[in-house]
């Protein structure tokens, strides 16, 4: 029961396909976070529109602006760099576990003399980046065999998305027993000084009591 639970709930958060749009000026940045296992495909596929005060609407934008992809892992290491067109996609495999943030931003600052876009936007990950008609029709795949094909792959990332949540798992529990400790040593430092003004004090006051002859 455990192991179709945890099944269930790998393939609910496999579901990873998200499609929105976003506002920027010239000059100004976007940024995701994206947690994603380790050796995992990502996708992005984006348009840009700029507004067109006339038709008080946004509308393709002219040659030559276009947008920078920059994504980072989760040491900060950037493992995508690339100016992209003003319509099209970009992709990569993950590397290692954890959270990855893609930021996206104009190539340009004087284009559009600080007029505003729209970014549309849609992050795919895993198997549903790949595209499955073009990969039947390139191997050459019977209907049978693309079915296997996708079933052998959710597998896999279902295989890759139980193995982050044990490494989320793990990670959460050495920071809570790194916590936990830290507390520890905390409160023993605390004791201590407690102790050894308590002792202090005492002595203090014996001297006290002494020099007026009170004991």
């Amino acid at each position: 029961m455990k192991v179709v639970l945890s099944v269930l709930i790998s393939i609910a958060y496999l579901s990873t396909v998200h499609s929105l749009y976003f506002h920027i000026r010239e000059t100004e940045r976007k940024c995701f976070i994206e947690e994603v296992p380790d050796e995992t495909l990502v996708v992005g596929k984006y348009k840009v529109q700029i507004f067109d005060r006339e038709a008080n609407d946004y509308l393709p934008t002219p040659h030559g602006i276009g947008m920078h992809v920059e994504v980072k892992d989760p040491e900060e290491k950037i493992i995508l760099s690339k100016l992209y067109s003003s319509e099209g996609r970009f992709s990569f495999t993950t590397h290692m576990p954890g959270e990855h943030v893609i930021c996206l931003y104009s190539n340009s600052t004087a284009w559009f003399g600080g007029g505003n876009l729209r970014v549309h936007l849609d992050i795919e990950v895993g198997e549903h980046a790949v595209d499955y008609n073009e990969l039947a029709g390139k191997e050459k795949l019977t209907e049978l065999q693309l079915r296997v094909r996708q079933l052998l792959d959710q597998v896999e990332q279902i295989s890759k998305e139980q193995n982050y949540q044990r490494y989320r798992e793990e990670k959460f529990r050495g920071t809570s027993e790194s916590t936990n400790q830290r507390v520890f040593w905390w409160s023993i430092a605390q004791l201590s000084v407690l102790v050894v003004t308590g002792l202090w004090q005492m002595r203090h006051l014996k001297k006290f009591f002494e020099a007026k002859k009170l004991v």
